[in-house]
This record gives C-alpha cells, sequence and structure tokens, in this order.
C-alpha cells in the first residue's frame, strides 16, 4: 500500500508543484494577471493545438480511437448533468446558482490537467488517444454548458447561443483535431523541421498552463466560499469519479482506458466554466469559488483514487 501511495504522489505532484509555482510567483509579483491572462490565450490557441495535433498525426487513429468508450464518457457525462439538475431543483431555487452548480459538477479541466496527468500515468504514447478524447468532450461540454446557463433562467438570448455555438465551431482544439486526422489516416509525414518545431511549442503547453492555473488562484477567496461550491466540488472530485470508475469497469474498460476515464472524471472543475458563467449573466463568482475549492482538494482526491485503482491491480 505504501508503495503505492508512493507511485501516486510521484504521478500527481509534479503537476501541482508546476500549479504551486505559478502561486508563488504571482505572491512575489515574478508573474502578474497580465502574464497570466496573455499566457493562457497563447496555451489555448497556439501551444495546445500545436501539441494535439503533433500527438494525433503521429498515430494511427483508426487503431486508437475507441467510440464504445467515446459513447460510454457522453452516457455517463448526460447521465451525470440531468441528475446534478434535477437533485438541485429542491435545493437551489435561485437560476443563477443552480446554473453555475451544475456546471461546475460536471466540468472539468482535462484539457489541462487531464492530460498532464495522463502523460505522467502512463507516458507520451497515450497522449494521441487521451486528445481524441478530448476533441468529442469538448463540444459535449460546450453544448450542455449553453443549454443549463440558459433554460433555468429561461432566456432566448439567441444572438448568445448562436455566438457560443460559433465559438464551439471554431475552437482550436477541435480544428487541430481536425486538421491532424488526414496526417493520420494517410500516414503523411510531417517535415523534419516543422515536425522539431511543433514539438518545442507543443513541449511547453502543459507546464506553461499549470503556472497560468496556479497564478490565477486566489486564496483569499476562500474565507467567502458557500456551502454550494464545497457541495459542487465533493461531487466533481469524489461522487462522480467514485461511480463513473466502477460503472466502466463494470462495462469492461481496464488498465490504461480505466485509468483514462478515472482522470477524465476526477479533473477539478475547469476555468472556462467561470467565462462562460460571466458571458451568460449568471453567478461568476460562485462558478470561481467552485473552481477554486475543487482544483485545491483534487490534489488529493486524485492522488487517492491512483492509489486506490494502483492497489486493486486496476490499472
Amino acid at each position: 500500500m505504501l508503495e503505492n501511495i508512493f507511485y501516486s504522489t510521484e504521478i500527481v505532484a509534479p503537476v501541482f508543484i508546476v500549479m504551486a509555482l505559478g502561486y508563488f510567483a504571482k505572491k512575489v509579483k515574478i508573474i502578474n494577471e497580465v502574464f497570466v491572462e496573455v499566457t493562457s490565450k497563447f496555451v489555448f490557441n497556439i501551444s495546445l493545438p500545436v501539441l494535439i495535433f503533433m500527438e494525433i498525426s503521429a498515430i494511427d487513429i483508426s487503431e486508437t480511437i475507441d467510440f464504445n468508450e467515446i459513447i460510454f464518457i457522453y452516457g455517463a457525462t448526460i447521465i451525470t448533468y440531468l441528475l446534478v439538475w434535477v437533485g438541485s431543483i429542491p435545493f437551489i431555487k435561485d437560476p443563477k446558482d443552480r446554473s453555475v452548480f451544475i456546471q461546475g459538477s460536471y466540468r472539468g479541466n482535462y484539457a489541462i490537467i487531464g492530460l498532464a496527468l495522463i502523460a505522467n500515468l502512463f507516458g507520451e504514447q497515450e497522449l494521441g488517444k487521451a486528445s481524441i478524447i478530448l476533441a468529442f468532450v469538448l463540444p459535449l461540454y460546450n453544448i450542455l454548458a449553453v443549454i443549463v446557463l440558459t433554460v433555468p433562467m429561461r432566456k432566448e438570448k439567441e444572438q448568445n447561443i448562436l455566438k457560443i455555438i460559433k465559438q464551439i465551431a471554431v475552437n482550436p482544439l477541435i480544428i487541430a483535431v481536425v486538421a491532424a486526422v488526414p496526417f493520420s489516416l494517410l500516414e503523411i509525414k510531417i517535415p523534419s523541421l516543422l515536425e522539431t518545431t511543433g514539438n518545442y511549442i507543443g513541449d511547453i503547453a502543459l507546464p506553461l498552463a499549470l503556472i497560468g492555473i496556479g497564478g490565477s488562484l486566489n486564496f483569499d477567496h476562500l474565507k467567502k466560499v458557500s456551502m454550494m461550491a464545497f457541495t459542487a466540488a465533493a461531487l466533481k472530485l469524489t461522487i462522480l469519479p467514485l461511480v463513473m470508475t466502477f460503472a466502466a469497469y463494470f462495462f469492461g474498460f481496464r488498465a490504461n482506458e480505466l485509468g483514462v476515464l478515472y482522470i477524465l472524471f476526477s479533473c477539478p472543475t475547469a476555468i472556462v466554466s467561470f467565462i462562460m458563467a460571466d458571458a451568460m449573466g449568471t453567478n461568476s463568482k460562485l462558478a470561481g469559488n467552485i473552481i477554486l475549492v475543487s482544483t485545491l482538494g483534487s490534489v488529493f482526491t486524485i492522488a487517492l483514487g491512483i492509489t486506490i485503482l494502483k492497489s486493486f491491480a486496476l490499472i
């Protein structure tokens, strides 16, 4: 058991140490809000798409993609989404709070923290498959968010919805996947000069993103965190990964597949949930608190989950 605890620590600790570095760098004013904002845009629009393109173009997508896994992820996410929505109605009366609570409970930071953990847990070779999963998950997360951030308040802001749908279609991460597919299927060799350049750009994506997440954390907000934020974080970090990992095992997923699914469902709430909550006029302060609590809590819950899976030889 002790060996598995050390193993889990080696997987999880580097990710959160880099985040802690971002926090302390911001604290001592080595970096500032502008740095965090600019690097986040760089990662989202350039570095992470390049990383995803390089990983997918290098694998045989026809052999790698597992539609059973994608179907399971879609089914599990939608069921979770609906159950949290229905379950929250009697307890959260304000639609602005309820919308944010639901989004914070299902939407994980798989694109950054998830990919970083998968790279540590299974090695770089698993990143290609993990990136394909990301391409399917992102549109689902966004569509569900648009619904939950509008329907409870009975808003019909068509222009906002159309704008967000357009943003989904031109998402750089999705474009990177679409662009990489022909290279994978046709086995097109990327010229060595471009390959080396792409690897340089892609290699900085996850560390830079983690530093940005750390720099965006504000522990002073913990004093004002509501029970709703703690409840949403608890659902996201404990109930959801526990139930969905057990379900994944029941449906026959094993080893790396089971590990990737656990990471997917156990990631803390995505930072983009704050951006969407703010844009749609809901309780963005609650969204920020859920992100803060779930990110801090995930240091322990993810390590514990990996330890348990490793102890039972499931990954």
